[in-house]
């Protein structure tokens, strides 16, 4: 069974852009998880353009399914992480400026420091995924420096999806394979939608999680937060 975490950093951003809190994150964040989702995702930035590092610290008090935590390792989050202690923590090679996450790790070239920060992270006992591209080496490479999961960055899947499905996904599929074979589990996020979002489930089905926050809260606008819930849970079980 895939589960869905659903990242309410879009909800932050609304909030933001007139302030006080409404919508109230928190409040959104309970109402996902009674509506269904399985996990809450967050991405705080050093500039706290969406989620705030106080929400971060107010979410964990609340959330009842698993807590996600995407970020650059930088000492800010592998402090917020220690003090918070989320079920994961997803590692991404975002540079501070990165309007969204555009790459994953090189999980070769990175291996020391990366070998590092995990160590590190697990003494809290998070769960610890890499971002990394659907690539055999990157997998192996996330293997090597400790982590428990990796999580495919689907952006080119979803961009050649309605052109050649079948090409779009083929490289996902040999990188899952290796990752299912040395024991990592598999996480996928980054531009899934209901359009293409089962046919990514089908071709990997041992897919532990998929993480979606831009899409669906745009399809929210159209069906409300519930409805929207339960038709990713229908394409994904």
């Amino acid at each position: 069974m895939t589960h869905l975490s659903v990242n309410i950093n879009k909800i932050a951003t609304l909030r933001n852009a007139r302030g006080g809190n409404n919508p109230n994150v928190l409040q959104v964040a309970m109402d996902c998880e009674r509506f269904g989702a399985e996990g809450i995702t967050v991405h705080p930035r050093p500039d706290e353009r969406h989620i705030r590092y106080s929400d971060v610290i107010e979410l964990k008090k609340i959330v009842t399914t698993e807590f996600n935590i995407e970020g650059y390792p930088d000492d800010r989050y592998l402090k917020l992480v220690s003090e918070v202690r989320p079920a994961q923590a997803t590692l991404v090679p975002d540079k501070p400026d990165a309007i969204t996450s555009n790459a994953g790790w090189d999980t070769v070239a990175n291996e020391n420091f990366l070998k590092e920060i995990i160590h590190e992270l697990k003494k809290s006992g998070t769960r610890v995924s890499v971002f990394v591209d659907p690539d055999p080496n990157m997998v192996r490479g996330a293997k090597k420096v400790g982590a428990d999961r990796i999580e495919f960055y689907t952006e080119p899947y979803a961009s050649n999806y309605h052109i050649n499905k079948e090409n779009a996904i083929k490289t996902y599929i040999e990188a899952a394979k290796v990752a299912h074979e040395i024991g990592l589990g598999i996480n996928a996020g980054h531009d899934l939608d209901l359009h293409n979002l089962k046919f990514l489930k089908n071709s990997i089905p041992y897919l532990d999680e998929v993480s979606i926050g831009h899409a669906l809260m745009c399809d929210a606008l159209y069906f409300g937060l519930e409805n929207t819930i339960q038709l990713y849970l229908r394409e994904l079980n």
